[in-house]
């Protein structure tokens, strides 16, 4: 599996084009149906769907912050107690109450963030253990974390079809 954990530059350019075509899609979409449902099976908005993204990217910065005290990152426990799906309704229930402007707001900075955070890691760091006696690597722990069905560093992909169906459904 390390051999598939993309070199940091390279976990640079995929997050970063891939929330480029995502940003790109939600441009594509009637801004008045922003809180409309219809992605994500239905049931999400596309706010919900950018505060989605958005939740990922803190994880993976939680992650980060925990492994530079020597800790293990949350978000494990979080996923081996409650599964994925549990987690993300969770995260989208917690965040519904925000607005769009401040959602749009929250995850470019959150975005903006976790790329710079990737860019102060060398790549020893990169290739290492998150934590002392752990196994695995932080760029493989971040890329599985951030990751979709395209590998790590793809979630973004993994919600494409459905905004481009939406966007479809109602153009800007």
């Amino acid at each position: 599996m390390a051999d598939d954990v993309p070199a940091r530059l390279d976990a640079i350019r995929l997050v970063r084009e891939d929330r480029e075509r995502t940003n790109a899609l939600l441009a594509s979409i009637d801004p008045a149906a922003f809180e409309t449902t219809g992605v994500g099976g239905g049931t999400w908005s596309p706010k919900d769907l950018v505060g989605h993204l958005e939740t990922w990217e803190e994880f993976a910065l939680v992650a980060l912050d925990a492994w530079d005290r020597g800790d293990r990152a949350p978000i494990g426990a979080q996923l081996q107690a409650l599964g994925t799906d549990e987690v993300n309704r969770r995260e989208v229930e917690r965040k519904a109450t925000v607005g769009a402007d401040e959602t749009r707001t929250s995850a470019a900075a959150t975005h903006a963030r976790i790329l710079d955070r990737f860019a102060t890691l060398d790549d020893d760091r990169w290739s290492g253990a998150p934590v002392a006696g752990d196994d695995g690597t932080v760029g493989g722990r971040l890329g599985s974390t951030l990751g979709g069905n395209l590998g790590f560093f793809r979630h973004d992909p993994d919600h494409w079809a459905d905004l481009e169906a939406f966007a479809a459904a109602h153009p800007a």
